[in-house]
């Protein structure tokens, strides 16, 4: 008679553990199931319209952002160029899925705006179909405030990534900051470029003269290409639109 009571308590004791890890694994599958029940891969978008794409991530719950477009010449205009996360990235619903959108080929001519005040070069490349890039500024006391001293791309660049022109923009002495955008040197006498970097106190190494081969100025039809004048920057370091300070040695490689 002694031992029943004991008997039972362990029964109860067994029953109350085996409820106990049945609600335990309950509440687990159920988690497992509302966090993987929320989870979607992302699509293959290169190559589709982006219109086609939103309907795509849409239907999975996922946001399509187009951050950026880019000229090309193999990846028709409107449609996805490259995408972040990869395809078959397991995410979360709700998750922003960043594209990149083509325009096609580029079918503009970047136009010249040196020397002209940035509202006009903002108008002249807006009036091409051409965005305003980053916009830097350089004491210079040789032209008047707002005056562009250097675009990038170039004036008549052929092959550019995207729609967008960056300036490098003439400012007054008391206004020059404690570092500047790189201007694009690329073409510059190497005496004026040299100038121009001693009058905002960058240091500059002394350039390293390189033979340039003359190669064929161009072929029928096309846009001829001049020969690099001796005395040219062919390269420099930092390159256009780095930031540079008074710590820094500007390198540049000029031809001979």
């Amino acid at each position: 008679m002694t031992d029943r009571p004991v008997v039972n308590f362990f029964q109860v004791a067994s029953l109350v553990m085996l409820l106990v890890t049945v609600a335990m694994l309950s509440a687990v599958t159920t988690m497992h199931f509302a966090i993987h029940g929320a989870e979607v891969q992302v699509p293959a978008l290169k190559g589709m319209t982006v219109f086609d794409a939103r309907s795509e991530t849409s239907g999975l719950g996922l946001d399509l952002d187009v951050d950026n477009r880019y000229y090309s010449a193999d990846v028709a205009a409107g449609h996805i160029l490259t995408q972040s996360p990869a395809p078959g990235t397991v995410v979360r619903r709700e998750w922003r899925v960043r594209v990149a959108e083509s325009l096609g080929p580029q079918t503009v001519e970047v136009p010249d705006t040196v020397g002209t005040d940035e509202r006009v070069a903002a108008l002249k490349l807006r009036r091409v179909g051409l965005e305003v890039g980053a916009t830097a500024r350089m004491a210079y006391g040789k032209t008047a405030e707002g005056t562009v001293l250097a675009q990038d791309p170039p004036a008549h660049a052929q092959g550019i990534a995207q729609p967008s022109v960056s300036l490098l923009v003439a400012t007054l002495d008391a206004e020059a900051p404690d570092g500047y955008a790189m201007p694009d040197l690329i073409g510059w006498p190497v005496v004026g470029a040299q100038a121009a970097l001693d009058k905002v106190g960058l240091r500059v190494a002394p350039p390293k003269f390189v033979d340039v081969p003359v190669g064929p100025v161009g072929v029928a039809g096309a846009r001829p290409r001049l020969p690099v004048a001796p005395g040219a920057v062919i390269g420099q370091f930092p390159p256009a639109g780095w930031r540079a300070d008074q710590t820094m040695q500007v390198r540049l490689t000029v031809a001979k």
